[in-house]
């Protein structure tokens, strides 16, 4: 696996790794994606190949202009706000797939939406604009495992497996975008760094969350994701030959934020389940109010356990 700098003669060498169907990690404000062209089906069959991924579970088209979006989907009322009050940003939409476009058809498994999303990383938003093709990235991780927030998570899971990295440090937000489809009412998918008041504020509607469902419409909806390798109790307090993951002033391991702060909490989320792993042994976790954000975290953390 080669590195890369966040410097532009760097960038540009990531960028024609890209285009010419190699595999690079790279960071968002959420967490590192794995990108390949969305336009070339052996480069996306690549990142399932690399994370051991099911072929169902689509994956996110990301954009360096919003602009530029219009060429793939359809952008309906909603759709149009929604990308005004949050792109640049951890909002993904998912769009009917316009006919004729050069999608690859492994990035949509087969589905006739395409999820997209510009992010809010100016290393981000370099690269996708020299690579100059949309860039399939789901996060850059081994399938079901603990999300990547710095270098050295992708390193640790996928070294062996890809073309290259961009060390851009370590991510912001912590969290992966939050998905949202507007078939055929305004839905989260999944939730993440936009809240659902947020997106209420601005379609003056009501947005419902998704239920359970075995039907995969976007990434993060499988059961038992972002797991470590041991075991995790939610709700919990500690008992012997536990590892304790705190929330608010309690002694513990490590605390997702003393002050309960819900943002720094998931900000710090997967780096704190990186950590607790690596001791090798079970993890109990300290409840976290199901309010804001906190329902994002509750939502990881749950499938986490499962």
């Amino acid at each position: 696996m080669r590195e890369f700098t966040t410097a532009p003669a760097d960038l540009a060498q990531a960028a024609a790794l890209l285009r010419g169907g190699g595999l690079v990690a790279f960071p968002t404000e959420t967490v590192y994606g794995l990108g390949a062209d969305a336009c070339n089906e052996d480069a996306v069959r690549g990142i399932y190949a690399a994370k051991g991924r099911p072929s169902f579970n689509p994956l996110i088209a990301h954009f360096a202009d919003p602009a530029q979006v219009d060429a793939f989907v359809e952008t309906p009322p909603h759709a149009r706000q929604l990308m005004a009050a949050f792109w640049p940003g951890p909002l993904t939409l998912v769009l009917p797939l316009k006919h004729g476009t050069a999608i690859a058809p492994s990035v949509t498994a087969g589905l006739p939406t395409l999820a997209v999303r510009v992010p809010n990383h100016p290393v981000a938003r370099d690269l996708l604009a020299l690579a100059a093709t949309p860039i399939a990235a789901p996060s850059a991780n081994p399938s079901g495992r603990i999300s990547p927030t710095t270098p050295d998570h992708v390193r640790d899971g996928l070294s062996e497996q890809i073309g290259g990295l961009v060390n851009g440090g370590p991510c912001t937000v912590g969290l992966e975008s939050t998905i949202v489809t507007l078939q055929p009412t305004p839905t989260i998918l999944r939730p993440g760094g936009v809240t659902r008041a947020a997106l209420q504020d601005v379609l003056g509607c009501a947005v419902e969350f998704a239920g359970q469902t075995d039907h995969v419409q976007a990434p993060g909806q499988l059961a038992s994701h972002y797991a470590p390798r041991v075991a995790v109790r939610l709700n919990a307090t500690p008992g012997p030959g536990e590892s304790f993951l705190g929330f608010g002033p309690d002694p513990c391991d490590i605390n997702l934020s003393p002050s309960c702060d819900l943002q720094e909490a998931a900000g710090n989320l997967f780096a704190a389940l990186h950590a607790l792993d690596a001791l090798g042994q079970p993890i109990a976790v300290a409840p976290i109010p199901d309010t804001g954000i906190g329902r994002a975290i509750n939502d990881r953390l749950r499938r986490a356990a499962a």
